[in-house]
């Protein structure tokens, strides 16, 4: 059988339009105190594409398909490598999404789900381009990250690499962490492309979902990428609908190359090929290369030559692979002399012939350490528990308060297991810890300087000894954590994903007893995501609860920053807290055994996280977008109305849009410029009306017509605002068509549905403060 190809044209380039559609590189992105911009990168991937194919044209088909194929695990320096070609040096693509994994002096950074729990993008943008300048250093082509599947399932094992459980603002963080990576010269990597979301039979799954869902929720993100200009994006394990999602035509090629206009190219995730054929339906790359790791086998090489030989797969294919992947080089200037060899050995670190250990790490510990404080979440704060005025008597309580007992903060392979504080979960998408502040450290270090007598019990088990401990304490810190990761480590009984949602260690018990003895007990968690906790939450003597996530090297100074109010809160969670587990709208599917596939039915649709908490009428513990601070803001004078923009090509679009008509169908129509250029402003006044400085985090919320089908409020635009005590300032906050649009099934695009929309800006998703009709 012989398949035909053609290659998708790329996307049309519109005209600049001054403070709108900038044309733009990944080395100068638009600032980040612009979120109206929409940059156009389609000059700087013509530029890329032309020297692309000027290279392949001297390319035999060999060559070229050795651009497609890693040469197989541990057969590089790094986790990913493909081998030279000609003068092309070949690539480097090393994890992870929170820094360079196996690397020695470079930085463990906050986890993808602290740094949503920000909600700033200029911490997103911030930690994109340190990380961006560390993987540069070592050398590295490509960074496997960011990481942007969704927190459907509140136990899913790989959750905290992402970025919390809402399309909105898992791409507002996608967009710049990439826009940050690419401006340091590395190529980003958007993955795992698609619904990959939970780990259990991750490679013998089907995520069934529904073509509406899809384009919503889950592909939301990735389109985010795309429009930051995104050089790569890894395909995951899973099926989607019945077929990998490493050779499925409808995401790969529909989706991604056509509608949204993808022009780097697609990778497998390590071993996630099935087959040769995946090339026609859209797979560019294969990693590491074999079939299986150390087989010496794969479906491409060879076999991709003997396929282009025989006429099965037409060398016009072969030949837009490889210019995807060349045209990313280029795009990233990585064909410059200077550019880093790359000068580790994840395999071997301490093979001194090739780790030159290179410290890339800068002064990148005050982005660390500024990110920690911003996701720190204050939940529950009464008695005037925080912050901390130079207590005379103070415990900490929990493993989780002290360092690692055993060999330090690396003591577990690819962190597959705790024994002390917990700032990053476990597998594939981890960092070495150059060094790591535990709360013990931290705390005990400010206690001396308030002359506080300091003591601990690191025992979880010692309900007696706790409780002891507690007695006649000024404040009693208990400490609890939860931790997860990828599947190929089982830690406890977790493979991967989370048995349950309770605390690890004995936690609900720990705080009982501690709070059986102290009036003022606090509460820090360290989690990768939701727990329950109702054993303990309504408890009069727990009078401040902060959720401290995973916080990477500064974990314990941070904690101080937000104790001690040197920093005021202003974390915000990116997911619900429910009462329940079955509050949760989707739950973990543990089923499946042999070779069987296990279908996943997306039944919820829609109605992801806090969507379906306020659809079907449930009360949270605490909302997505909850958050306290050390003093309190009002919210006024709310007005919208309608942005004029400059006259552009496709004005005639956005009035077909206003008429409630289709979209066009066209290569790049769904991250077309006109779709997402600013068009209605919200515009509002906050104050601060307490004694201390602080952030506020308002948040847009837009309610669909009825006839819509939508969820009652989805979140469609934040920002960060610093207040001085009494301070007022006037914010504006902006939607594009995109954002008011849905997506048609029948008619493949996107379109204004009829009737009238409203929406709300508040302090969360649950604590709305202003509203009115949006003029359309």
């Amino acid at each position: 059988m012989s398949y035909p190809f053609q290659p998708f044209p790329s996307p049309s380039s519109e005209p600049a339009i001054p403070g709108v559609y900038p044309a733009s590189s990944p080395k100068s992105p638009p600032p980040v105190e612009s979120p109206g911009l929409v940059p156009d990168f389609a000059p700087a991937w013509s530029a890329a594409y032309k020297k692309a194919k000027a290279k392949i044209a001297t390319f035999s088909l060999e060559q070229k398909v050795n651009l497609t194929t890693g040469v197989g695990w541990m057969g590089g320096l790094c986790v990913g490598n493909t081998p030279p070609v000609g003068d092309f040096p070949g690539l480097c693509l090393e994890d992870s999404p929170l820094g360079v994994r196996f690397a020695d002096f470079a930085t463990a950074f906050p986890a993808g789900v602290n740094t949503a729990s920000t909600w700033k993008r200029s911490l997103f943008r911030s930690r994109g381009a340190a990380m961006g300048q560390e993987h540069v250093g070592k050398g590295v082509n490509v960074a496997l990250g960011p990481m942007m599947n969704l927190g459907r399932i509140a136990q899913g094992g790989r959750n905290w690499e992402g970025f919390g459980a809402d399309p909105f603002l898992s791409g507002a963080a996608a967009y710049e962490t990439v826009l940050g990576l690419q401006s340091a010269g590395v190529q980003a990597c958007a993955k795992h492309y698609i619904n990959n979301e939970q780990e259990h039979f991750r490679t013998q799954e089907s995520s069934n979902v529904d073509d509406r869902t899809e384009h919503e929720i889950y592909a939301a993100p990735f389109l985010r990428s795309v429009m930051a200009g995104v050089a790569s994006i890894m395909c995951s394990y899973n099926l989607v609908n019945g077929t990998y999602a490493c050779e499925n035509n409808s995401t790969l090629n529909r989706i991604l190359k056509d509608e949204f206009g993808f022009q780097g190219y697609v990778m497998s995730d390590w071993s996630a090929q099935h087959s040769t054929i995946s090339a026609i339906t859209g797979l560019d790359m294969t990693m590491p290369g074999d079939i299986t790791f150390n087989s010496n086998t794969t479906y491409f090489g060879a076999n991709l030559t003997a396929y282009v030989r025989n006429h099965t797969i037409p060398v016009s294919r072969v030949d837009d692979m490889a210019t995807r992947i060349l045209a990313s080089w280029y795009l990233l200037g990585q064909d410059s002399p200077d550019y880093p060899k790359t000068n580790f050995n994840a395999f071997f670190p301490l093979d001194e012939a090739t780790n030159k250990h290179v410290d890339v790490q800068a002064d990148h510990v005050t982005v660390v350490r500024e990110i920690d404080t911003a996701s720190t979440v204050l939940l529950k704060n009464v008695k005037g528990a925080l912050p901390l005025k130079k207590p005379r008597k103070i415990v900490l309580i929990g493993s989780d308060a002290g360092p690692s007992h055993t060999t330090g903060p690396n003591a577990f392979s690819d962190q597959g297991g705790v024994d002390g504080i917990l700032a990053m979960g476990w597998g594939s998408g981890t960092a070495w810890f150059t060094y790591l502040i535990s709360p013990y450290e931290a705390i005990q270090a400010r206690a001396r300087q308030d002359h506080t007598t300091f003591s601990w019990l690191f025992n979880d088990f010692d309900l007696v000894g706790a409780g002891n401990a507690a007695i006649q304490q000024d404040a009693a810190i208990v400490f609890l954590q939860a931790d997860s990761g990828e599947d190929y480590i089982t830690v406890d009984g977790n493979e991967g994903d989370r048995k349950n949602l309770t605390a690890w260690h004995n936690g609900d018990a720990l705080v009982n007893a501690v709070a059986a003895n102290n009036k003022n007990t606090i509460v820090v968690v360290h989690s990768v995501g939701p727990l329950i906790l109702e054993p303990w939450i309504e408890n009069p003597n727990v009078t401040a609860v902060l959720w401290a996530g995973l916080g990477g090297t500064e974990t314990g100074n941070a904690l101080v920053d937000i104790l001690y109010g040197t920093a005021n809160p202003s974390g915000r969670l990116p997911y619900t807290i429910a009462k329940s587990p079955s509050d949760y709208p989707a739950q973990l599917d543990s089923g499946g055994s042999g070779d069987q596939v296990l279908n996943i039915t997306y039944t919820e649709g829609l109605f992801i996280d806090y969507r379906h908490f306020d659809a079907a009428n449930i009360t949270p513990r605490f909302e997505f977008g909850f958050g306290l601070s050390y003093t309190t803001f009002k919210y006024s004078g709310l007005s919208i109305g309608k942005v004029f923009g400059g006259y552009d090509q496709d004005a005639k679009f956005e009035v077909a849009w206003a008429a409630g008509k289709p979209s066009p169908q066209a290569t790049g129509s769904s991250s077309a410029l006109w779709l997402h250029r600013p068009a209605i402003s919200v515009s509002f006044t906050l104050q601060n009306m307490g004694k201390v400085e602080g952030t506020e985090i308002p948040q847009v919320y837009l309610h669909f017509p009825a006839t819509a089908g939508e969820p009652p409020s989805v979140l469609r635009g934040f920002t960060d605002v610093d207040l001085k005590p009494g301070q007022s300032k006037r914010v504006t906050i902006t939607l594009s068509r995109y954002d008011l649009s849905i997506w048609d099934v029948v008619s493949q695009s996107w379109v204004r549905p009829s009737g009238t929309f409203s929406l709300s800006v508040g302090a969360s998703s649950r604590d709305l403060r202003l509203k009115s009709t949006v003029p359309l």
